[in-house]
């Protein structure tokens, strides 16, 4: 999706179909837009230029005229030369080509928008997974760096696992969870993300297929397909996967990825009876399991159940936890635990890509946790995000009784929203950002489409999530009752 960074003056004496024509050659002459490039819609041009239709008309039939891009029936208006190609007669690498012979898929069209829409000035931000820069600890983190300050002397590679010094933090801080693990079977990610691409390229063979909850976040991402493994989705109720899924689907599978404590986007927390049958399974089945744990500690009203890696006695569990849902995303810290040649191996290739997580991150987050400053933080969080959480509850009980159903979450981030009606729900997402409202449609996160919406009432602040959810409602009636 090409970046439109400028608006043309509207005081010049230049007319303004030629300080766009200027500007798409700037763009194409630099090479910042490529050959094979599609140009937005006359509409979306419009916009960003906050100029008429008409004025886009013409400076799109002077571009054509001098042989730069050219309209194309069902592909809309396609970048097909640049300057330099129309005055020396020499043909520039296609790299359109390249981009779309890369091995890594593209991203969805919505969740390409929604990386984009996110960073526009007032947004409201009803689906994003994050917590909100009114929840940031200042002062605890000026605590942390200044600590830092004084007993850092050095931010050099580190070792292919990772800072010793965290992972035997970590170590002990999960001892609190049941789960016994030495600093040697633990490896720290740039995320919990990266865990997953480590493991899809580092022990997994092309063709190989990934169960996951259907739906599920991992849907979302490609992280699992551009590396030729296929995802199957497994039925939930509301105690998550059903077991009688994995027995019934398990010929060719080589693993189940799944979130068992507020799941993402569900909610939905698996009780314990249900992950002893899931890792019995899995055990006899001999499958090993992903557990992605990263909202575990953002419980509202009770602790919930142990996880899986808890009761695992054979290495079958893959466990994966971050702070970058309980702290900051920013800081790119996450883990993984797991059998040591495992660890060893996706250590190995983590060197090979990055050389390791930031150091002045791992240092941060060894502090954070070591100093007691990231237990006390959660407390806050969590009683922040109970509020927050009441709140999103009490606006959707208002506006969404009537056309929507819904479930309270016990933790996490998220609002799984069902609409008792069915419509177009590409469509509502491209109402709703017109309207400055921007939300993540259920589609992007199952096999199908769906009715669903991920609310998040973690990002947004207290004033925009009510007014949000509010215009939000509006939108979904009119949308009903064109139909």
């Amino acid at each position: 999706m090409l970046t439109i960074d400028w608006k043309p003056n509207k005081t010049s004496s230049i007319p303004l179909y030629k300080q766009i024509i200027d500007y798409i050659k700037r763009k194409i002459a630099n090479g910042d837009w490529i050959i094979g490039s599609k140009l937005p819609t006359q509409r979306e041009l419009a916009k960003a230029f906050r100029v008429n239709r008409s004025t886009i008309v013409e400076a799109l039939d002077e571009l054509k005229a001098e042989g730069l891009i050219e309209g194309k029936s069902t592909k809309g208006t396609i970048i097909v030369n640049n300057t330099w190609s129309l005055l020396a007669s020499i043909s520039p690498p296609n790299w359109q080509d390249y981009i779309e012979g890369g091995v890594h898929r593209p991203n969805l069209e919505t969740i390409q928008l929604i990386n984009k829409l996110e960073f526009e000035p007032n947004m409201i931000r009803l689906g994003t997974g994050e917590l909100s820069p009114d929840l940031f600890p200042n002062e605890r983190m000026k605590k942390v760096f200044k600590n830092l300050s004084e007993k850092v002397h050095s931010l050099g590679y580190l070792e292919p696992k990772g800072l010793q010094h965290l992972r035997e933090i970590i170590s002990q801080y999960l001892k609190k969870y049941g789960i016994h693990a030495s600093p040697a079977s633990i490896l720290i990610t740039s995320g919990g993300l990266q865990a997953l691409q480590l493991i899809s390229i580092g022990i997994l063979q092309p063709g190989s297929t990934i169960f996951v909850e259907k739906p599920s976040y991992i849907k979302s991402l490609h992280v699992f397909e551009s590396t030729g493994m296929k995802l199957t989705g497994l039925s939930m109720d509301r105690g998550g996967i059903k077991p009688s899924e994995i027995k019934r689907n398990n010929k060719n599978t080589t693993l189940l990825y799944t979130i068992p404590t507020f799941h993402n986007p569900t909610s939905i927390v698996m009780p314990e009876d249900r992950r002893e049958k899931i890792l019995k399974i899995c055990e006899k089945e001999r499958l090993p399991i992903i557990e992605d744990d990263v909202y575990r500690e953002l419980w509202l009203d009770e602790m919930p159940p142990l996880p899986l890696k808890t009761k695992d006695k054979n290495g079958t569990v893959l466990y994966l936890g971050s702070t970058s849902k309980t702290l900051a995303p920013g800081f790119r810290i996450g883990w993984l635990v797991g059998p040591e040649p495992v660890v060893e191996r996706l250590g190995d290739i983590k060197m090979q890509t990055d050389y390791g997580s930031s150091s002045l991150s791992q240092w941060a987050i060894a502090e954070w946790i070591e100093s007691g400053l990231y237990e006390e933080n959660l407390l806050e969080v969590r009683e922040k995000l109970k509020l927050r959480r009441q709140i999103a509850l009490n606006a959707l009980e208002k506006n969404f009784s009537d056309i929507a159903l819904w479930e309270k979450p016990k933790g996490g981030f998220y609002i799984w929203l069902t609409l008792k009606e069915k419509i177009s729900m590409n469509k509502l997402f491209h109402m709703a950002w017109r309207k400055r409202i921007l939300i993540n449609p259920g589609y992007m996160y199952d096999f199908s489409n769906n009715q669903s919406l991920r609310i998040s009432y973690a990002y947004a602040s207290l004033k925009d999530l009510e007014k949000g959810l509010e215009k939000l409602s509006i939108i979904i009636r009119e949308l009903i009752k064109e139909k």
